[in-house]
């Protein structure tokens, strides 16, 4: 458990450090039409990791019920082992995402990274009070059919963050070198 919240620190303090300097407009800025934003790359996670939220908060207080499909623990290693190889930090490949986990088209406010702070000491406190369930099949919150160990499922977010840190990270890299490219115009 402590190494999922020492890496959600250590996401939170990248994300920080990399893109506290930028303005608004920066945070918002798209190279293209098919790549997010800094601000959508952090609201996008934000989005998704409150999808867990509901399960997480249910299992704490007795109310969820595990998905019957999730009793056949092939399928229940089968689907983790799949999601969490899809949301490597590694870029290699792209990976469209749900539709429940689209972040907004528009310009997102200059706040983002501050809501991501906040956002990540929630989620911590969440993953810590859940210890007694990490063995717990859930369900994606994205698809019923979809299932995974709790466990499974912090890896998959740890996981998911650093990729989307790695690709704020381009789309920086891009922004800093258009910048560059129009400063020379």
């Amino acid at each position: 458990m402590n190494t999922w919240i020492t890496d959600i620190d250590k996401t939170t303090n990248a994300f920080i450090s990399e893109f506290e300097h930028l303005s608004g407009d920066e945070l918002n800025w798209k190279p293209d039409g098919n790549t997010w934003s800094i601000a959508q790359n952090i609201q996008h996670l934000i989005i998704t990791n409150e999808s867990y939220f509901p399960i997480l908060k249910k299992l704490q207080s007795n109310e969820y019920k595990s998905p019957w499909i999730g009793k056949l623990g092939f399928l229940t290693d089968f689907f983790g082992n799949l999601v969490l190889k899809g949301v490597q930090p590694d870029r290699s490949k792209r990976m469209k995402t749900f539709n429940i986990w689209e972040p907004q088209k528009s310009n997102l406010s200059d706040d983002i990274l501050r809501k991501f702070e906040v956002h990540q000491d929630e989620l911590k406190k969440l993953i810590t009070s859940s210890g007694p369930f990490l063995k717990t099949s859930i369900s994606s919150p994205a698809s019923k059919v979809i299932v995974y160990k709790l466990s499974t499922a912090f890896d998959i977010i740890v996981n998911h963050e650093k990729r989307h840190l790695n690709q704020a990270k381009e789309v920086l890299t891009l922004l800093n070198h258009d910048s560059i490219i129009r400063s020379k115009a």
